[in-house]
C-alpha cells in the first residue's frame, strides 16, 4: 500500500509523534550497540567518522562535492572492502571487490535484501523493486517476457516517432533566434525520456515536445523526487521500516500529515500524484482492451507498449501467477520513475562530454550520417551494433553511472569471500569477512566501474576507444557479475535492471538524431553533478535545480 492509498486522519499529535520518534531512535541505538559489541567488523580499514549521528554518511551520500571526494578517497586509500560508520555508530561495509559482489548479488542473494524495500513500497506500491522472495520472483517471471528483443524491435518505430517530435521542437527554437543558442538539454532529455516511456512503455502521451515549456507536471514532480529522496537517506535506510510497523495505515497517514517535516510532505504528495496518474493510465488501457483490437490500435503505442503487453500476458497466466491491479499500478509508477531520470541523466552526461571533445563528436557524427545515408530510421540490428556509438554509451555508463551506489542488508550471519586479501588494522591478512545479521552493505557501482586494479591506470579517463578493442585480461579475469558488459551499472543477479535493453535502445535512438542534426558546445557556465539517488547536473551558483546548459546549433545537411 502506497502513501497515496492511505486515508487522511485529522488531529494534532506533536507530543505523541515525538515519543514515537524517540522510541524508534532508542530502539535502533540499543540494537546497534548490541550488534556492534557482539560482532566485530573493527579490523576492517575505515575512514574516520566525523559525526556520531550521521557517521560517514554525511560525506558518503552528500549531494555536494564531499561525496565525490569521499568515494575517490575510498578507492585510492582503502581496499575493495572498507568499514563505514552509519546512523548512530552503525557498523557497515562498502564493497566493490568482484567476488564479494558476486556473493551478495548473485550466489547468496537470498541472504541479502534491499534495506529500502519499505520506502519503495510506501512510495510506489507492490512493484518489482519493493518485494522479496517468492513475490519478487513471480513478478520478475511475469515481467521478463515484456522486455524481450522481439518487443524491443516492435517499439523502435514508436521511438522514432517521438524523436521526430524532439527534432521538430528543438529546430523550432532556431527559426527566429540566433544560429547558436544556450539550451537546457537536461530539460529536453527529461521530457523526451518521459514521452518515450509514456508511448512505448505505457501507451500514453505526456508531451508533444513542441516548445521549450514543459507541458506535463510529472517532469517537475519526478525531478523533485530525486532531489528530495537523495537528501533523506535516514528515512530510506532506517525509518521507513519502522514507520510501516506503526499501527494501521490510517494512523500512519495521520502521523505523516502531522509531522512538521517539509521533505516528508513533499514525498507524500509525489506518491499521491504518481498513484493517481497510474490509475488514469491503467483505466485507459483496460477500456481499450475491453473494446477490442480496433480500440487498441487507435491508442498511443497501438498496443505494442509495455503495459499493454503485460496486461495481455497477465490474462494468459494461471490464477496463482496473475498480477493483481495494485501490482500493475505499482509497475506503472516504477516504469515511469526508473526509465525517465536514469536515461535522461546518462544522455545529458554524454552530450556534455561530447561538447567538451569536439573531435569525438565529429567522429560519432560521421558514423551516424553514414548509417543514415539510406534511411534515417535505421533498423534495430544496425542501430544497436554501431561500434562508436556503442563504445560512447558503454564508456559513459562505466565512468559515470547514473546510480553510484546500491544497498543491501544481511538477513543472517554470513561469510563474504574476497578475490584479493586486504590488510586489517592489526596487520593480519583478511581473505574473507564475517558479516553479522542486519549489517548494511553499500555496493559501490562507481568504484567497481573505476577500479584501476582492474581497468588499468587510465581507469579515470573517458576513453570510448577502450571498447573498440579487446578488453584487458584483468577485466575479463575479474569476473565482475554485472549484466551489462563487465560493469555494475545495471546491477547483477535477480535484482538487476529488468529494463536495461529498453534504456540502451532509447539512448542510442535519441543520439542517432541529435548528433546528426545538432552540434553541441560547452557553455560558459560551470556544471556540477550532484550525487543524489540518481546523479543529476546543476549549475554552480544556481542552487540545486537540475539543469544542463549547452550551446546548440544546427548541423547543415
Amino acid at each position: 500500500m502506497t502513501l497515496a492509498s492511505i486515508s487522511n486522519m485529522p488531529g494534532n499529535a506533536t507530543l505523541t509523534l515525538v515519543l514515537l520518534v524517540l522510541s524508534i531512535v532508542v530502539r535502533l541505538y540499543l540494537h546497534r550497540q548490541k550488534l556492534n559489541h557482539s560482532h566485530g567488523l573493527a579490523n576492517l580499514p575505515s575512514p574516520k567518522s566525523k559525526s556520531w549521528w550521521q557517521g560517514n554518511f554525511g560525506e558518503a551520500f552528500n549531494p555536494g562535492k564531499k561525496a565525490w571526494d569521499f568515494h575517490m578517497k575510498l578507492l585510492k586509500e582503502y581496499g575493495a572492502v572498507a568499514r563505514l560508520d552509519g546512523f548512530m555508530g552503525d557498523k557497515q561495509i562498502i564493497i566493490y571487490d568482484p567476488m564479494a559482489l558476486h556473493h551478495v548479488l548473485v550466489k547468496d542473494q537470498a541472504s541479502y535484501e534491499r534495506p529500502e524495500l519499505s520506502f519503495t513500497l510506501l512510495m510506489f506500491g507492490r512493484s518489482l523493486n519493493a518485494l522479496r522472495g517468492d513475490e519478487h520472483r513471480k513478478q520478475k517471471r511475469v515481467l521478463n517476457p515484456v522486455f524481450s528483443i522481439a518487443h524491443m524491435k516492435d517499439m523502435l518505430p514508436i521511438f522514432y516517432e517521438v524523436i521526430a517530435k524532439l527534432e521538430e521542437g528543438l529546430s523550432s527554437t532556431f527559426k527566429e533566434g540566433p544560429e547558436t543558442q544556450e539550451i537546457d538539454v537536461l530539460s529536453w532529455m527529461s521530457r523526451t525520456a518521459l514521452e518515450l516511456i509514456g508511448q512505448a512503455g505505457l501507451g500514453y502521451s505526456f508531451d508533444d515536445l513542441s516548445g521549450e515549456a514543459v507541458t506535463h507536471p510529472y517532469t517537475g514532480v519526478i525531478k523533485q523526487f530525486v532531489t528530495v529522496s537523495g537528501k533523506m537517506w535516514l528515512i530510506r535506510l532506517y525509518l521507513a521500516k519502522w514507520f510501516r510497523m506503526m499501527g494501521p495505515s490510517g494512523f500512519r497517514r495521520w502521523v505523516l500529515d502531522t509531522i512538521p517535516w517539509e521533505n516528508a510532505h513533499k514525498l507524500r504528495d509525489m506518491s499521491d500524484y504518481m498513484w493517481v496518474l497510474s490509475k488514469e493510465i491503467l483505466a485507459g488501457k483496460r477500456k481499450a482492451l475491453e473494446e477490442g483490437d480496433d480500440a487498441v490500435a487507435r491508442q498511443v503505442g497501438k498496443g505494442k507498449d509495455l503495459v499493454s503487453i503485460l496486461m495481455k500476458l497477465n490474462m494468459e497466466e494461471s490464477s496463482e501467477n496473475k498480477l493483481d491491479e495494485d501490482e500493475i499500478l505499482a509497475q506503472i509508477s516504477l516504469f515511469l520513475f526508473a526509465a525517465m531520470d536514469t536515461t535522461s541523466s546518462a544522455l545529458a552526461r554524454i552530450l556534455y562530454l561530447l561538447s567538451t571533445r569536439p573531435h569525438i563528436q565529429d567522429k560519432l557524427r560521421q558514423e551516424i550520417l553514414e548509417a543514415r545515408r539510406e534511411n534515417k530510421d535505421i533498423p534495430y540490428d544496425q542501430l544497436v551494433s554501431l561500434p562508436y556509438l556503442d563504445a560512447i554509451c558503454r564508456e559513459t555508463l562505466r565512468l559515470f553511472p547514473p546510480v553510484s551506489n546500491i544497498f543491501r542488508r544481511a538477513v543472517q550471519d554470513t561469510v563474504l569471500p574476497l578475490s584479493k586479501p586486504l590488510n586489517g588494522l592489526d596487520g593480519t591478512s583478511i581473505s574473507e569477512v564475517h558479516i553479522p545479521s542486519n549489517t548494511n552493505i553499500v555496493i559501490s557501482i562507481l568504484n567497481s566501474n573505476r577500479n584501476p586494479a582492474i581497468w588499468g591506470p587510465d581507469a579515470f579517463e573517458w576513453k570510448p576507444e577502450r571498447w573498440l578493442e579487446p578488453l584487458p585480461n584483468e577485466v575479463i579475469e575479474a569476473r565482475i557479475p554485472g549484466i551489462y558488459s563487465p560493469l555494475m551499472t545495471f546491477n547483477a543477479g535477480g535484482r538487476s535492471c529488468i529494463g536495461f535493453k529498453f534504456s540502451q535502445l532509447e539512448m542510442k535512438a535519441v543520439l542517432l538524431m541529435l548528433i546528426s542534426k545538432f552540434k553541441f558546445e560547452a557553455s560558459d557556465k560551470d556544471v556540477f553533478w550532484q550525487m543524489n539517488k540518481i546523479v543529476t547536473p546543476s549549475v554552480e551558483g544556481g542552487g540545486t535545480r537540475p539543469q544542463m546548459p549547452l550551446m546548440v546549433s544546427r548541423v547543415e545537411d
